[in-house]
């Protein structure tokens, strides 16, 4: 157990190292134009600088938990920070498309940072401590997706200053959580590495995101995309029958159909959508109408930001009142207004400002909620498994979200695209309240 001075600092270390594995996932959206240019490749070529990083990361995450559980949390955290930084300097000292991408594989393992924190924090932490803790950790998935807007604004016109700056930030991580991070009961999950589940994940996953990816320029009724998204389906479907047949399954079905975590983890996926749904149209539109830079679009979002951080740190005090569940609803209902005040008014500089900071409450009070629900039902020795599962689907949320808003915004508008966020939303409030557990208890 830790003591209350280390505790909190073992707590910010690994929150600063979830926001600098967030950072590689958005810092790359502005940078496709310039790679573009400066490359001389074309845009749908560029664009798996940002796929390949994303299809690691949802690969890494059901992976590197279950490894985590297994082997050490600490370890294995160290580990994805040490592909991250890897990633991010291979790709600074490239001058071409393909090291970019390997480069773009090797960052995507830190996206599993999340869920590997919370474990580590629930091992260490009392638990009337561990809401605010958990809500901290998860709001910086926000916070780091923000700054990434902002880090690619401030070294605007040139690519490898951006992956100069992720590879110092990720080797600063790296030396903090070795000094400070300490395992207090090293997590030894019985059973082996379920590698025929992991191939299995990890072949569903990539066809559904790379359909998903790359569906706009292929066509969506086009035979490959269509073949990739029935891939999908056959595969998951054969992941599934795989696992109930597994001693010790990368994920565990059951754990899936409880009614609490089912709940937290379609919430996860709803939210996810929304956010990043809200935020590149935010973007489309700040840079499009506005004609703001990309500085400026991180600075439009830094409301959201600066709020969810800021809610993360009440999430403990609020969940002595309230349950998980609750929360996240509350949280839901907020972003469904600011989803639906972007899509109802005009592009303004005042109006952006005020929806981000709305969304910044709601997406704040949710994300910070959704890491406690989702752990609150399994067993601690579980816990970077469980936070996994919720981890994943937000990243397949948030892709998802790019394909949509970028078809919206093509046929109908920035005002479809908000409008989209805003029913996923409400989707999560519903969702939240009729699957959650409204019962307090305080997790062990």
């Amino acid at each position: 157990m830790y003591k209350n001075s280390s505790g909190w600092m073992t707590v910010g270390v690994l929150a600063f190292a979830v926001a600098v594995g967030s950072l590689q996932m958005t810092v790359v959206v502005p940078l496709l134009p310039l790679l573009q240019r400066q490359l001389g490749a074309p845009l749908t070529s560029v664009s798996w600088a940002l796929t390949a990083g994303l299809l690691s990361g949802a690969v890494a995450i059901p992976l590197l938990s279950r490894l985590g559980d297994m082997y050490g949390r600490r370890l294995v955290s160290l580990a994805a920070i040490a592909l991250l930084v890897a990633g991010s300097a291979l790709s600074a000292m490239s001058s071409a498309l393909a090291p970019i991408i390997v480069g773009r594989v090797l960052q995507g393992a830190a996206a599993p940072l999340l869920p590997l924190a919370i474990g580590l924090v629930r091992q260490g932490l009392p638990g009337d401590r561990l809401p605010t803790a958990i809500g901290v950790l998860s709001a910086t998935i926000g916070v780091g997706s923000g700054g990434g807007m902002i880090l690619a604004g401030l070294v605007d016109g040139d690519y490898r200053a951006v992956f100069w700056m992720l590879t110092g930030l990720g080797a600063l991580s790296f030396a903090l959580v070795a000094a400070v991070v300490r395992e207090p009961r090293p997590s030894r999950a019985a059973g082996r590495p379920d590698l025929a589940g992991a191939a299995l994940v990890s072949a569903w996953l990539v066809c559904l995101l790379l359909a998903v990816s790359k569906g706009g320029a292929w066509g969506w009724t086009s035979p490959l995309t269509l073949g990739l998204f029935g891939a999908a389906v056959v595969v998951a479907a054969a992941w599934v029958l795989t696992a109930r047949r597994t001693a010790s399954p990368l994920i565990e079905i059951p754990m899936l159909l409880h009614r609490g975590t089912a709940g937290a983890t379609v919430a996860s996926f709803l939210l996810g959508f929304a956010l990043f749904a809200a935020i590149t149209t935010l973007s489309a539109v700040a840079q499009g109408t506005l004609g703001a830079s990309v500085l400026q679009v991180g600075l439009y979002l830094l409301p959201t930001t600066v709020l969810m951080l800021a809610v993360s740190v009440l999430a403990g005090p609020l969940m002595r009142r309230f349950t998980a569940s609750a929360l996240v609803a509350c949280g839901s209902v907020l972003v469904t207004a600011a989803t639906l005040w972007l899509a109802l008014s005009g592009a303004a500089g005042s109006t952006l400002y005020g929806a981000a900071a709305v969304l910044g409450l709601g997406v704040g009070l949710g994300y910070a909620a959704l890491g406690t629900m989702a752990v609150e039902h399994v067993e601690p020795a579980k816990t970077a498994a469980a936070g996994g599962v919720n981890a994943l689907v937000r990243v397949v949320g948030s892709s998802l979200a790019g394909a949509v808003g970028a078809a919206l915004l093509s046929s109908g508008g920035a005002g479809w695209s908000f409008g989209s966020a805003a029913v996923a939303a409400l989707l999560a409030a519903l969702f939240a309240t009729i699957y959650g557990d409204f019962s307090r208890k305080e997790m062990a």
